[in-house]
This record gives structure tokens, C-alpha cells and sequence, in this order.
């Protein structure tokens, strides 16, 4: 018989699929991963991984064990939840992955009344480009832009933002005023890296306009919004965002409104665990406040 604790090394490995960030997110390190994961596949008489592009993929009996360890991961968690009391349910790690702009100018100016509301919870904002994946377990919950289609998951429609074209005061006063979405085409534009576009509902210029390109790009919205309230160009901007700065002006505002949904997606396994439903409750929060 194995030990049952070297699954969740095998687990860590096989959602990080890099020996170092698994050793970092339990706390151990490299040296004892490796030597529990071979102790592992002593005990099962398997290879349950193998080396491609310098990551660690699962092989075939690999992929088997996968499916028996988060049957018992899933187990441990509902029988700490129906053990433990109220103080400890509410205590532990909680890894979100949410979108740069948002975790910026939503979550983070509220996570001290957070802290004070739920002390025992450690939580983790992930603001890394694309949404880590609750299915695969790369986070305990994502808040995404797109409702995902397959994998156990429990989702659910936080709310709508929307985002019109803004521009400084500074630029306007130097250029023309564009009225119509045609018009552009003969200004500086502010916007995302095409390559780096990790979700589709980030392509804002081909919707204001068809074959609008940004002149000057970063793969960051906070980046963006700088570069547009310091007066380099014109750019698509969530009004979460811009409203708070009274330097930008909202542009053809009756002409070009886009509209984009957040989606809480939370594996289904976890749906139910106390601290992820009060780490659900302040994202409802924040979503209502923000967005209203």
C-alpha cells in the first residue's frame, strides 16, 4: 500500500505539471517531490509521467490514478466540511484567478474589509495572462469572460460591465473630436497585442469598427489605461475603470457601447466548501457595487 499523502504530491504535479511550482504550492521542496513521486511509482509498478517540451504529461495509467485521486481529494473535502465547525470551515487557501483590470480596480481596494471579515482565509489573486482553469484544478475558482462549455463546473453570471472609447482632455484638445467610428481611423489607438489576445471578448476594435488597428498596444489593461489618460491615443476602456478618473472623456458614447459578462466558475467539487461560498458572497459584493 501506498501512502495516501504522495497523491497530493502526484495531484500538484499533475495540475502544475512542473516539479517547482507544485513544491511551492505545497510548501515542500523539489528534492522531496521527486523522491515521493518515484516512491509512488514503486508502490503502483507505473510510470505515471513522462517528459515532453520540459513538462511533466501524464501517461495512460497516469491519467487513470488522476481520476481515482480527485475522487478522494474530493472525499477529504466533504468530510472535513461535514466534520469541522463554522470557525475552521472558514479558514484555509483560496486561489482565484480574475482579470487584471478587475482584480486591480474592484477587488484589491476592498480586500482589507475582506481580511477583517474572514481572517482565516488565505487568498491568492491570480492576474496572469489567460484565467487559470478550475477544471484542471490550476485554481479554486476563476472569474472569466466567457462561460466555459465542458469540464465538472459549476458556473454562474456575476453581471454585465460595459466599456465605451475614452480619450484625455489633453489629446482631444490637440486633435479632433471623432463622431463617428470611421473617423478612428485617422487617430493614435490604444489596445491589446493581437498575439497575446487570450480571450476573444479582449478583441474591443474589430467590434467599434471593422479593421481598426491599435498603433500603440500592451497586453495590459492598466498599461492601456495610462498610456490613455497620459494623452497617446484613443482606446476601449471598461467604465469600472475609467469613470473613477475625471481627466478621461467617454467618446460617441450613444454610438459605441460594448458589453461584456463575468462568469464565476468554480469546480464542482468545491461549490459547496464554506470558504469558497464566502469567497463567492464578496465577489457578488463587489460585481453589484461596481457594476450598478
Amino acid at each position: 500500500m501506498f501512502d495516501w499523502d504522495d497523491l497530493r504530491v502526484f495531484l500538484a504535479v499533475a495540475r502544475a505539471r512542473k516539479v517547482a511550482p507544485a513544491a511551492r504550492a505545497l510548501g515542500i521542496d523539489a528534492t522531496t517531490i521527486m523522491r515521493r513521486l518515484a516512491r509512488l511509482e514503486t508502490a503502483l509498478g507505473a510510470d505515471l509521467f513522462e517528459m515532453a517540451s520540459g513538462e511533466r504529461t501524464l501517461t495512460v495509467r497516469g491519467q487513470a490514478l488522476l481520476r481515482h485521486a480527485e475522487a478522494i481529494e474530493s472525499a477529504a473535502i466533504s468530510a472535513v466540511e461535514d466534520v469541522a465547525g463554522k470557525e475552521q470551515q472558514l479558514a484555509g487557501h483560496v486561489r482565484l484567478s480574475v482579470a487584471e483590470g478587475f482584480g486591480t480596480w474592484v477587488l484589491a481596494p476592498s480586500l482589507a474589509e475582506f481580511s477583517r471579515r474572514h481572517p482565516g482565509i488565505r487568498l491568492d489573486l491570480i492576474t496572469a495572462s489567460g484565467f487559470l482553469n478550475p477544471s484542471k484544478r490550476e485554481a479554486d475558482m476563476a472569474l472569466m469572460l466567457a462561460r466555459p462549455q465542458r469540464g465538472r463546473l459549476s458556473v454562474k453570471r456575476l453581471g454585465a460591465y460595459r466599456l465605451h472609447l475614452y480619450a484625455s482632455a489633453d489629446y482631444l484638445a490637440r486633435t479632433s473630436r471623432p463622431e463617428r467610428p470611421d473617423q478612428l481611423r485617422d487617430h493614435m489607438l490604444v489596445g491589446y497585442v493581437p498575439e497575446f489576445i487570450f480571450s476573444p471578448e479582449l478583441d474591443y476594435l474589430d467590434e467599434v469598427e471593422a479593421g481598426l488597428e491599435a498603433h500603440l498596444r500592451a497586453t495590459s489593461i492598466n498599461m492601456q489605461y495610462h498610456m490613455i489618460r497620459d494623452g497617446s491615443g484613443i482606446g476601449v476602456l471598461p467604465d469600472f475603470i475609467a469613470r473613477r478618473d475625471p481627466g478621461l472623456v467617454g467618446l460617441m458614447t450613444d454610438r459605441v457601447e460594448i458589453v461584456r459578462h463575468f462568469w464565476l466558475v468554480t469546480h464542482e467539487d468545491l461549490r459547496k466548501v464554506v470558504r469558497i461560498a464566502a469567497v463567492a458572497a464578496w465577489l457578488q459584493e463587489r460585481v453589484t457595487l461596481a457594476f450598478r
